[in-house]
């Protein structure tokens, strides 16, 4: 695979998604992205933003196997993992797999189940595998876990640590879309369509598991000036000096800054990376690892707008 058939076969991905999806082309480009680096998203949007719908289009479009789990307070790790089962009539135990036992995972309102839970994700997430009953077992590849939060409702959730956080590649957030693009959405529902049934919209698969793997192969190979490492780390080196943060990106924010800058530059048929893809992937990468001080805060401040001073303060290579 070549860029240019990889930026064809992207452009082919964005136009089945536009059959189901309305106005949220970017955040279902940062998934497809994700996809490819190899990374985990998690989506922040309040109900009714298209969130599990965005996760079970990017499902169809890719020939893989998807599950989904309700994350909820009862929720154990051995609902979300598996466990053993004794079989009376063959007089031994057998491993019953969990839903964990996927390609594309999407795990329903994270912040849901108690840390306990939350954790079992964590080996999973980072070792595409499982450990049970002293026994490993690898997670079939491309794994990737699509997790969804409310960001107003607080009431009987537990914030996700840092140390999760950093497990995903990205946090999009799912805004609410345009009156002109949410009339387009009621247009469509007026005529029939029905996102419980995604068949019926003859949406077309465009990427195998094999596919995915070879995308990945090649995006490996993607050329990466040393101007743009040193862009990258200065970026991470100038938020942990922030007079505004508390925490700033750790070196696995660097990294994933690297992976996803090449693959954003692969699907725009490019075999080099440039400071524009880095400056697109950062926002998504750095937002969810930033601790804001209580002052910047109190100013009005967010991480986004941290980050946009810090994309303004470091000089972009030539």
């Amino acid at each position: 695979m070549q860029p240019a058939e990889l930026q064809q076969t992207f452009q082919q991905l964005r136009q089945e998604a536009d059959k189901v999806l309305v106005g949220q082309e970017e955040p279902f480009e940062l998934l497809v992205i994700a996809l490819l680096t190899g990374g985990h998203v998690l989506l922040e949007g309040v109900p009714g933003t298209a969130k599990t719908l965005m996760a079970k289009t990017l499902a169809h479009l890719v020939q893989v196997r998807f599950g989904r789990i309700q994350f909820t307070p009862d929720l154990m790790p051995s609902d979300i993992l598996g466990t053993s089962v004794f079989d009376m009539s063959r007089g031994q135990f057998y491993l019953r797999r969990g839903p964990i036992f996927t390609q594309i995972l999407l795990a329903d309102e994270i912040n849901r189940a108690p840390a306990k839970t939350q954790s079992a994700l964590l080996e999973a997430m980072e070792e595409r595998q499982v450990n049970l009953e002293g026994e490993r077992h690898l997670l079939e590849p491309p794994f990737m876990v699509i997790a969804t939060q409310n960001p107003v409702e607080y009431e009987g959730t537990y914030p996700l640590p840092e140390a999760q956080l950093d497990r995903f590649l990205f946090k999009v957030i799912v805004p609410y879309i345009p009156t002109d693009t949410e009339v387009e959405v009621l247009r469509r529902y007026h005529q029939g369509f029905d996102a419980h049934d995604l068949a019926a919209t003859s949406l077309e698969a465009q990427l195998s598991a094999a596919q995915v793997l070879a995308a990945r192969r090649l995006i490996n190979a993607i050329v990466v000036e040393d101007g743009i490492l040193t862009y990258i780390a200065r970026l991470a080196a100038a938020s942990r000096q922030s007079p505004d943060l508390v925490l700033g990106a750790s070196t696995r924010a660097s990294t994933h800054v690297l992976l996803a800058a090449k693959t954003c530059a692969a699907i725009q048929g490019r075999d080099y990376v440039t400071p524009d893809d880095v400056k697109y992937v950062t926002p998504p990468i750095y937002r969810h690892r930033l601790l804001l001080k209580p002052e910047a805060e109190i100013e009005g401040l967010d991480a986004d707008a941290v980050i946009q001073r810090l994309l303004g303060q470091v000089e972009v290579p030539r």
